[in-house]
């Protein structure tokens, strides 16, 4: 296989991102289904595989932890429609006053990071399970549905934290904010 400059698949044989996870999520559907014991991998009494002894072997050796995380979340997300039960009408993320002046300028982005994370309201507040750390000083509210209808896809995990890859520059845009509230720390 060429792997061409920089170690990346090249040529007429080079797959998006896309096709690449795709082709990870199905290898490891097989493996945990059928194959580990034909392939030499060792699965636990439970029934679980080392994410390390999978990345070892020379069928997965192409890929890292990150691409192993990324399609496990994928798998597990679930999208939100517009005017579904399940689409909060405002979502909030939570983060440091600090960061404000950027976050207004530029909105939230994502950064290295797959998804922003994001929940439907405060932590405390009846029925929210919240990602937010609990030394967040600033709530910054999203209008979800504004956001969807501008193309912006949202996904529920299945741990109930609402989260967007934003735009396409991994981007939440100001003009989604329909508030910013600064908490105090707890």
């Amino acid at each position: 296989m060429d792997r061409g400059r920089g170690g990346k698949r090249g040529g007429r044989g080079k797959r998006s991102e896309e096709d690449k996870d795709v082709h990870l999520s199905k290898s490891m559907s097989y493996v945990l289904r059928h194959g580990a014991t034909q392939m030499g991998l060792q699965m636990t009494a439970d029934g679980f595989l080392f994410v390390e002894d999978l990345l070892v072997h020379p069928q997965f050796h192409l890929y890292t932890l990150e691409d192993v995380e990324r399609v496990v979340m994928d798998l597990e997300l679930k999208p939100v429609l517009a005017g579904s039960p399940d689409c909060p009408t405002e979502a909030v993320h939570g983060s440091y006053l600090r960061n404000w002046p950027s976050i207004r300028q530029q909105g939230l982005s994502r950064m290295n990071r797959t998804h922003i994370h994001l929940s439907t309201g405060l932590p405390g507040e009846d029925g929210v399970i919240s990602g937010m750390r609990k030394n967040c000083d600033l709530a910054v509210f999203i209008d979800v549905p504004r956001a969807l209808a501008d193309g912006i896809e949202f996904f529920w995990s299945e741990n109930a934290v609402l989260l967007t890859a934003g735009d396409a520059e991994g981007k939440l845009l100001p003009k989604y904010f329909t508030r910013a509230l600064k908490l105090k720390p707890r």
